[in-house]
């Protein structure tokens, strides 16, 4: 009837204690990770110029990599874009920490938003609000589209317990458990936009509870505790957010 999924990153470079503090707390069915805006995806770009092997967030991996065997144990479903220019580069490190582990996590990556190699099919776009043309390909870093949460829906179809995404919209990983565990179809919009405010307010991290609390130095002392927020949401689409 409901599902419980916490949201642990609001930004790539955001801090790593939400994640023990949720596995510590427990029952939760998911926990979601949002690492990307659009510098971060040029920044990601400029990497894989560089390395071809680099271009994604190595901290998801490295964070995830002292609590896989209590994410196995609780059978918990980490959901991220961590992949951001390079998913399957992400892809194959977590599958590497996760044999290291001697564990049996399936690592799902879903690819399909990099449209670099179409660069030449989109001479004729232009820019919304100046009309400028269309960069020359070979000045284009990257070009991404944004998906929802319906391939990562299929990827837990498929029994992944690690998704990586590349550039999805920030609320999609969210969205994604709701449509696996809900049956959501694209019809349902009203439900499908339910889920999506909720994961917007998950990928916001301690944004969404506290941290952009304005009077900052009134609570400076237990600012280090403000704790990331967990969301219950049920089939028909209302949810509550704690922390």
């Amino acid at each position: 009837d409901s599902i419980r999924i916490g949201g642990a990153s609001g930004y790539w470079g955001d801090s790593d204690m939400a994640l023990p503090q949720f596995l510590k707390a427990g029952g939760l069915d998911y926990i979601v990770f949002d690492y990307l805006a659009e510098i971060t995806m040029s920044i990601m770009a400029r990497q894989r110029a560089k390395d071809p092997a680099q271009g994604y967030a190595a901290d998801f991996v490295s964070g995830l990599k002292p609590h896989l065997k209590e994410i196995a144990r609780q059978k918990v479903k980490i959901l991220s874009n961590a992949g951001g220019v390079n998913p399957r580069a992400c892809g194959e490190a977590m599958r590497a920490v996760v044999k290291a582990a001697g564990l049996d996590l399936k690592v799902a990556v879903v690819e399909g938003d990099d449209l670099l190699a179409r660069a030449g099919e989109l001479g004729g776009v232009k820019e919304m609000y100046s009309a400028d043309a269309f960069p020359a390909p070979e000045r284009l870093a990257s070009i991404n589209a944004y998906f929802g949460g319906f391939p990562i829906a299929e990827a837990l179809k498929h029994g992944a317990d690690i998704v990586i995404t590349g550039r999805s919209v920030d609320s999609a990983v969210t969205l994604g458990a709701c449509i696996h565990a809900f049956g959501w179809s694209r019809e349902d919009v009203d439900r499908l936009a339910a889920g999506s405010l909720c994961g917007h307010v998950l990928e916001c991290g301690a944004q969404a509870t506290g941290g952009n609390f304005t009077d900052w130095e009134s609570v400076a002392e237990t600012m280090w505790e403000i704790g990331y927020p967990i969301a219950e949401i049920g089939a028909d689409g209302i949810f509550t957010v704690t922390k």
